[in-house]
């Protein structure tokens, strides 16, 4: 492993070799590769540098100039590798350690406002007053109508203890309300959890990060304190962007038997062609303290249904995918975005960092959901009148340059064609389309979650509301409404064939998300 970060590292400065034409580095580097280095295409990049540095109408710094081709380089791959200098890599280790520095809202857009879908609580936020439902129209005195949602969170995140000035609209309030607001750390909870009425639990995993399977364990444990009696559970993965391998792991082993596997991985690197199971060394960062270990017994067999949607992608395709292969749960929703690629984030200094693709990940039943997605056992509409604009996503197949199906390439165009067709049906309706802009988000969770009431009724056996749509490609159930058995459904026929071996190969002794330097992520 420590020789293949030295090449990667070796073939970062081959770019810098490459401008300087360093012939005795190039004979280092193409024994480290094994291959010559394409000597004339990097005399090229030299030749482009000298230009701009003579020729183009302003000067540029070398450092910006080096930069960007290394960022150019990664970005060339595919979609999902990118080069993360240092704003952006300290903002992803935030996001995979479940915490940033800003004043603690969850946010949403509405007529091109965000709007506080909650704050956090004990966040500077919340202890200011701002309250769920207000809209944020000024950050520091800059209108935000217009701004993209990740750009008007990135004017509200900042240093610690710096302040940020908000603007408020409020209803029932005549006047705009302006807050100013420390920045502070907060800690983001990726994990909600309540009982929807008696019987019946909503447990919702809003990203993958490295807290997840703890706080998941912690509100399946208050669940079952609340109602020893759950006869039904809905794991909510709706708009779940992914996150860390590890997360979609200790997730899935909590519903499955012990040792059952996960999810598989293969790429160039030894390191990336594993098996992952269902044991504390996958997805703990310490392994002899489980997480899951103190789990009632009875969570193992409870009748689960997965909602899903175009927004599931990454690690909660892993984990809908191994569910939905052992017949664990019943998938219900639309079809999912297809990401089936992993990242590993390479260290390259102290402040930088690449996040590559290293490997394509497969179901336990070796399904590759790679530009296709999962595909609901049940397909519902996002509401009773249909989808709305869900269905009008951009998903992995969309992408250019995404990676293809190894397991069945050709099927990319069938499922692309699929798509296009499903999207042109749609707009046909333009009527429909503008209603649906106009719509407001769903709040996920409250009386008004349409996919949840239906989940309620599949567990009760009552009538099911299917979707008009079917998947791309081809496939999910019959239009309009069925009845559902969830005692039938909801369990598999006969008990998942699980590897009986405890112990792990050599190859898995020391999984990839032990590595030092390196990170597996799926967002």
């Amino acid at each position: 492993m420590g020789n293949k970060v030295k090449s990667i590292g070796l073939i970062g400065l081959g770019m810098v070799a490459g401008v300087a034409v360093s012939l005795q580095f190039s004979a280092i580097a193409q024994k480290v590769t094994g291959s010559p280095l394409p000597l004339e295409e990097l005399r090229q990049l030299s030749d482009v540098f000298g230009l701009i540095k003579t020729d183009y109408v302003e000067n540029v710094d070398d450092k910006k100039l080096l930069t960007e081709a290394i960022s150019g380089m990664v970005a060339s791959l595919d979609p999902h590798s990118v080069y993360l200098d240092k704003k952006a890599f300290r903002e992803m280790r935030e996001t995979v350690a479940g915490k940033f520095v800003g004043i603690g809202v969850e946010v949403g857009m509405e007529d091109g406002y965000i709007k506080v879908v909650s704050p956090i609580e004990d966040s500077p936020a919340f202890k200011a007053g701002v309250k769920t439902g207000d809209l944020i129209t000024r950050i520091d005195g800059t209108p935000i109508k217009g701004m993209s949602l990740d750009e008007s969170v990135k004017k509200m995140r900042g240093e610690p203890h710096s302040k940020v000035t908000v603007t408020i609209s409020r209803k029932d309030e005549d006047k705009p309300i302006v807050l100013t607001i420390s920045r502070e750390e907060i800690r983001v909870q990726s994990v909600k959890a309540k009982m929807i009425e008696p019987g019946y639990a909503w447990l919702r995993i809003s990203q993958f990060q490295e807290p997840t399977v703890e706080d998941m364990a912690r509100k399946i444990t208050a669940l079952y304190a609340q109602d020893p009696h759950i006869k039904g559970l809905v794991l909510d993965l709706r708009n779940d962007p992914g996150g860390v391998v590890p997360g979609a792991i200790g997730v899935s082993a909590a519903f499955l038997p012990k040792d059952a596997v996960i999810v598989s991985t293969n790429g160039q690197l030894l390191d990336s062609k594993q098996t992952f199971y269902g044991r504390s060394e996958f997805y703990s960062a310490r392994p002899k303290n489980d997480p899951l270990a103190k789990l009632p017994a009875a969570l193992k067999d409870v009748p689960m249904v997965v909602l899903v949607n175009a927004g599931s992608a990454s690690a909660s395709e892993i984990v809908a995918g191994a569910l939905q292969d052992y017949k664990r749960a019943t998938i219900m929703g639309t079809q999912t975005f297809g990401k089936g690629s992993v990242q590993t984030l390479r260290q390259l200094t102290a402040d930088t960092a690449v996040k590559l693709t290293t490997a394509r990940y497969y179901t336990p039943h070796n399904r590759s959901i790679q530009a296709r997605g999962i595909v609901p056992d049940l397909m519902v509409d996002e509401t009773a009148d249909g989808d709305g604009l869900n269905s009008l996503r951009v998903r992995e197949a969309d992408l250019q340059k995404h990676l293809n199906n190894d397991k069945d390439p050709e099927g990319d165009g069938a499922a692309k064609k699929a798509l296009s067709a499903q999207r042109d049906e749609l707009e046909e309706g333009q009527g429909a389309v503008a209603l649906a802009k106009k719509a407001k988000p769903v709040e996920f969770g409250s009386k008004d979650d349409f996919q949840l009431a239906q989940a309620i009724n599949h567990f009760k056996g009552l009538p099911v509301k299917l979707s008009k749509v079917e998947a791309a490609p081809a496939a999910g159930g019959e239009v309009g409404e069925i009845k559902s058995d969830s005692k039938s459904e909801a369990k598999p026929a006969a008990k998942p064939a699980v590897k009986s071996e405890t112990k792990p190969k050599a190859s898995e002794k020391k999984p990839a998300l032990k590595q030092p330097g390196t990170l597996p992520i799926t967002q």
